[in-house]
């Protein structure tokens, strides 16, 4: 389609007919601490929770007769599936979606519930898709692309002409981006009606798919993708979308976990929206863009791309909010061993407020310690650490420590008492019922198991750090790490896992 087809499909896309006109609301706190007018497009009141209900409509409102009586069929693990499930409700098609075993029940649930027909296949998104393209194959079934195709692209750039009616003086809009039907949609319409407009994209770093195109010049496909922000875990950006999206977007932030889950807390905090993580990554872009970029005045708009969260991952994003929000900081620090040495460090802290406080007895002479605290600015932390090593302790900021704060903070004070020569390692698998006892059976017993710690987040994926004594230097166990097929990391010269669980 050319530039004026695609403007016409968006302006004639019958959306209306199961979507909402959702509104753009204004975010005073977020507003205040960048010193710019930050309004939110709030997708998450869309019947399924997310802008998805508007590219899948769009697309099986245009289905043939013939189509529509044969049926659709897609795959999906979440908000796309859904949309497709209320589209084919609305329109008496008959709906069959394939979903990955390990999709948690509530997002199975929710497609039931809207009509939709659930098949399980495969244990990831790219073999579910294998197996629908099969049974389009088989069944001569339609299959509704999550956003690779023009109709869906033009459904979601029904976001766009809204933004543009309710603020026509917007300076920059910030755009989550997986595949990237959204962006794609929303810039193909605005760079034609209000050129002048900025779009930014705004990825996740461990899914960065358009980043690695834009970088290439054409779609590449990424060896693995964190699913922490699922909605956009995309290992490839679709070739239409990159078509469209190489030459309008002004430019490609990506965030972290940390300052996706900041953002959360924000869409909470100013609209008392409750985000799932990839429907709070455009916020997170655009609150680190606008800082990088010295952004002040201007009238910046971000979208809030979906809202169907796992309750249970709330936990996990609330611990780290306060981090990527830079507004707690994390410390390993070396005290005396002697009563009041606590005290003596609380007031070293000058009347900060503590978050956390963790030790166990080390020796006679010293004890190291995990804390938290709470930081009034970004530049807190470093002024923290000079005063404590000015009062003569060792001290190391963990704040970007990942294994500190995934899986130390929960094991500190345990050295073991003697050596060992261990490798710690920090491995993803995916979560699932039985996942923990099949991935140590896979693991085999010939190493032993010096250290393990395992916490369930109620996400799609586990995660575990595990120490093999004796295998510090052992090429072999490596290997076998290789051969078990679950993504891992060797972390043992983590400063955290130095400090409080390294053999002395």
């Amino acid at each position: 389609m050319s530039d004026q087809d695609y403007l016409r499909a968006v302006l004639r896309a019958p959306v209306y007919e199961v979507a909402q006109k959702t509104p753009l609301e204004y975010m005073p706190n977020v507003s205040r601490r960048l010193d710019n007018t930050v309004l939110v497009k709030r997708e998450d009141r869309q019947p399924v929770h997310s802008f998805k209900i508007r590219g899948a409509y769009n697309r099986m409102r245009n289905l043939t007769d013939q189509e529509c009586r044969a049926g659709v069929v897609t795959a999906s693990a979440g908000n796309h599936a859904q949309g497709v499930a209320l589209s084919g409700s609305r329109l008496g098609v008959k709906a069959r979606i394939v979903m990955p075993r390990p999709t948690p029940s509530i997002k199975v649930d929710a497609v039931r519930q809207l009509g939709g027909e659930v098949v399980l296949a495969g244990n990831s998104f790219d073999e579910a898709k294998t197996h629908a393209l099969e049974l389009a194959e088989r069944d001569n079934l339609t299959y509704v692309a999550p956003f690779d195709d023009p109709l869906v692209i033009a459904g979601q750039g029904t976001i766009g002409l809204e933004l543009i009616q309710d603020a026509a003086d917007i300076n920059r809009i910030f755009v989550p981006v997986g595949g990237g039907g959204l962006a794609a949609g929303i810039a193909v319409l605005v760079k034609q009606l209000m050129p002048h407009i900025k779009i930014i994209g705004v990825e996740p770093a461990e899914s960065a798919c358009l980043a690695a195109a834009m970088a290439a010049g054409k779609p590449v496909t990424l060896d693995r993708v964190s699913l922490f922000a699922e909605g956009v875990a995309v290992a490839r950006i679709g070739d239409e979308t990159f078509r469209l999206l190489k030459d309008r977007l002004d430019d490609v932030v990506t965030v972290d976990s940390d300052e996706i889950s900041a953002a959360v807390k924000d869409l909470f905090d100013d609209v008392r929206a409750v985000a799932e993580p990839a429907g709070a990554v455009a916020l997170a872009g655009l609150k680190k863009y606008a800082r990088a970029n010295d952004i002040h005045g201007e009238k910046l708009a971000t979208v809030l791309s979906g809202a169907n969260l796992n309750f249970g991952s709330l936990r996990h994003i609330a611990e780290r909010a306060e981090i990527g929000g830079h507004r707690e900081g994390m410390f390993g620090v070396i005290i005396d061993e002697r009563p009041g040495a606590f005290l003596d460090f609380c007031h070293l802290l000058g009347g900060r407020m503590v978050t956390e406080f963790n030790y166990r007895l080390a020796d006679d002479d010293s004890a190291a310690i995990f804390v938290g605290v709470q930081l009034a600015h970004r530049d807190e932390r470093s002024e923290i650490v000079d005063t404590l090593r000015n009062a003569g302790h060792r001290v190391v900021d963990l704040s970007d420590d990942e294994a500190a704060k995934t899986h130390v903070r929960y094991m500190v004070g345990g050295h073991p008492s003697r050596s060992v020569g261990e490798k710690v390692v920090s491995f993803v698998f995916p979560e699932s019922p039985g996942a923990l006892t099949h991935f140590l059976t896979t693991l085999g017993t010939r190493w032993n198991i010096s250290l393990f710690h395992y916490r369930s987040f109620a996400m799609d994926t586990g995660r575990v750090l595990a120490g093999f004594e004796g295998a510090a230097d052992d090429p072999d166990l490596s290997a076998h790490l290789d051969n078990i097929g679950y993504p891992w990391s060797d972390v043992s010269g983590s400063p955290a896992y130095q400090m409080f669980l390294r053999e002395r």
